[in-house]
């Protein structure tokens, strides 16, 4: 790959409009900009999250920081599939490819009770963050056909089904970072 950017300012968005990936140019308020930078601080979250694994010695961990890196990636392309509109990368595979991670994680788990809070521990605040910042941005990419103009094309519904399905898996994972690390999960007590 060669250079992409040579010059990291270029002034065009000064008065308030960016450039889309198909060299059409909008409001940074548009829905889809939106969109784009929910997505892009998901992706930073998530390596938040990763960086919080990486100081855990731990083999089942390590699969959950390998899964999330690739989805880190994946989450990338997502940005890059809102940035073109009309044009779709997340397909059906990536959903089943978290739904097969997030099973073989919620096995290992006791079933649920209560509701459970972000906390116990940073690593399980920051899991839930990431889950929390991933709904958002489900909420920001669903909204772009409500707020769009006529001629916008309608969403990839498999990248929200992505969303959501990423979202589920990062609660397992806070759930599965209590359960190896040994932290009692924060459950909410009624009023």
């Amino acid at each position: 790959m060669g250079n992409r950017l040579s010059k990291i300012y270029t002034k065009t968005g000064d008065l308030g409009d960016t450039g889309l990936g198909d060299g059409s140019r909008v409001p940074k308020i548009d829905p889809r900009v939106e969109a784009m930078g929910t997505v892009d601080e998901l992706n930073s979250v998530v390596g938040l999250l990763v960086e919080e694994l990486l100081g855990i010695e731990n083999s089942e961990l390590g699969s959950v920081v390998k899964f999330l890196r690739y989805s880190q990636h994946r989450i990338f392309d997502l940005g890059g599939e809102l940035s073109i509109p009309g044009y779709e990368i997340i397909s059906e595979f990536h959903v089943n490819q978290i739904e097969q991670d997030l099973d073989r994680l919620n096995n290992k788990l006791e079933p649920l009770k209560n509701f459970i809070l972000p906390g116990g521990s940073r690593l399980i605040a920051t899991a839930h963050l990431a889950r929390a910042t991933c709904r958002r941005a489900e909420r920001t990419v669903i909204a772009i056909p409500d707020r769009a103009s006529a001629q916008e094309k309608a969403i990839n519904s498999n990248a929200i089904c992505y969303l959501n399905r990423l979202s589920d898996y990062l609660f397992v994972v806070a759930r599965t970072c209590a359960r190896v690390t040994g932290v009692m999960e924060v459950l909410w007590e009624k009023g």
